[in-house]
């Protein structure tokens, strides 16, 4: 029966698909021929705004890396590098609400990325856990083009826990290093 069932989900997939090939292509062709000039320069502006908040996010995964490998001057390196990428990010693409949050976000982060590049690694993983909730928030609202993964520590910080994000499924827990590099668990995907 089961397999009756799926048989017909595949021949209806398939038949949806195949009837709606052409008339798909038929207007996004038309639809890409009439773009404006003002489009463009929209689209360049979001693809700016794109790359920063990507920059952001990469920056904060070169600080996670730092922080599961237990480089304490490498942690305080990156710490600044990625205050730099959020102070230069540029909420005015976003509404108004959108404005108002990403900017309290950047505040914070910015000053937990600040702290963490003048701290020892005890400090620096205790503005982490902040940060890393701050840098959710904003990819809430920034979203990412990355497959992500927030991940959970349930022992750090006296059994109250931690998250982070992570682009790769498998654990390597920021909070402890080397000393529980595989403690934790994967909470969800974004994206």
């Amino acid at each position: 029966m089961s397999t009756m069932a799926l048989a017909a989900t595949m021949i209806l997939t398939v038949s949806c698909k195949d009837g709606n090939t052409e008339e798909a292509a038929a207007p996004m062709s038309n639809e890409m021929h009439q773009e404006s000039m003002d489009d463009k320069d929209d689209m360049a502006m979001s693809d700016n705004q794109d790359a920063k908040a990507e920059a952001i996010l990469n920056d904060y995964f070169n600080l996670k890396d730092a922080l599961v490998s237990d480089d304490n001057g490498k942690a305080k390196e990156l710490g600044n590098t990625l205050a730099k990428s959020l102070k230069a990010f540029d909420v005015s693409n976003y509404s108004d609400n959108e404005q108002t949050e990403l900017k309290d976000i950047i505040e914070d982060a910015t000053e937990h990325a600040e702290h963490i590049g003048e701290s020892d690694i005890k400090h620096q993983r205790e503005h982490f856990k902040t940060l890393s909730k701050d840098v959710t928030d904003m990819v809430a609202i920034t979203g990412t083009d990355k497959k992500l993964y927030e991940q959970f520590c349930p022992m750090y910080n006296n059994n109250e826990g931690g998250a982070w994000l992570s682009m790769n499924e498998e654990i390597r827990n920021p909070y402890f290093g080397s000393q529980m590099l595989k403690c934790g668990k994967v909470q969800r995907e974004i994206n």
